[in-house]
């Protein structure tokens, strides 16, 4: 694992698409890359690693071919840096997915949205509170 202090690692697993939705999270996300990406035979992804806002995740490529959807009762929180980044990642995650909830000002957050991307993974982004 790149980060060594991180101790405990989301591992996504994909329904043959696990490094097609690599490549969009890392080109939607600042600070981001793909460190390793292992393949089965076939071309799908046996193990890889990849980094979002140097936070270290892993993905796999269902090899029993029967398929597992995610589900937004499990979601990555994003706390995003400024409005243009909660603007820009949460309309490049929510297209061709779904809007759970809008992009808005709650009691919670100033500026929050839940989104299922178009993989079916589930992104609540937030908007850092200003100092």
């Amino acid at each position: 694992m790149e980060n060594s202090n991180q101790k405990i690692t989301t591992c996504f697993m994909f329904n043959g698409k696990a490094e097609e939705a690599m490549n969009f999270y890392t080109s939607v996300f600042d600070q981001s890359e793909i460190n390793s990406v292992f393949h089965y035979e076939d071309g799908t992804v046996l193990y890889a690693t990849f980094t979002l806002k140097g936070q270290t995740f892993m993905a796999i490529d269902n090899s029993n071919k029967q398929e597992f959807p995610f589900t937004p009762a499990m979601s990555l929180f994003v706390t995003c840096d400024t409005e243009e980044e909660i603007n820009r990642v949460f309309e490049q995650l929510s297209q061709d997915g779904k809007v759970l909830m809008p992009l808005a000002a709650y009691p919670f957050s100033e500026r929050f949205g839940w989104v299922e991307d178009k993989y079916g993974v589930s992104w609540q982004l937030n908007l850092a509170k200003s100092k």
